[in-house]
């Protein structure tokens, strides 16, 4: 079902001084940043290989990475998968009893269908689903 790493999604304060690390330090370079008002989050994708990171900054303290922030601190948030029908990840997810925060697919940054399965039924780790329709 799950075809590669489509991205790691890391929380940060401020995605203009995580650049310093990301592009100063780390050599990568900036692929475009994106607001996804409905996420009240705005986003920078950094390609490395076949993946990328995403950083991930709220646009709003009540927003679910700013929730996050407040209570884990900046790190490391999601990883996502990319899957080649969300729709069939998601039913094949539900019928091996994941439990999913999104039974239905919803936008996410760059045109992606995502859907997100439920940590506490994933051991910790909050695993998004990805399809891209650019391939």
């Amino acid at each position: 079902m799950v075809k590669k790493i489509d991205h790691i999604g890391v929380a940060v304060k401020s995605i203009e001084e995580s650049l310093k690390l990301y592009e100063d330090a780390l050599g990568m370079e900036l692929a475009g940043t994106e607001v996804v008002e409905e996420q009240k989050v705005r986003t920078a994708f950094l390609p490395i290989g076949d993946t990328e990171i995403e950083l991930l900054e709220s646009t709003d303290p009540d927003g679910p990475i700013g929730r996050y922030i407040e209570k884990r601190g900046e790190g490391v948030q999601h990883i996502a998968y990319r899957v080649e029908n969300i729709e069939e990840a998601i039913k094949e997810m539900m019928d091996k009893g994941i439990r999913m925060i999104d039974e239905t697919p919803r936008y996410g940054a760059g045109g992606a269908k995502i859907a997100f399965c439920h940590p506490k039924s994933t051991k910790g780790v909050l695993i998004e689903l990805c399809q891209r329709d650019e391939e």
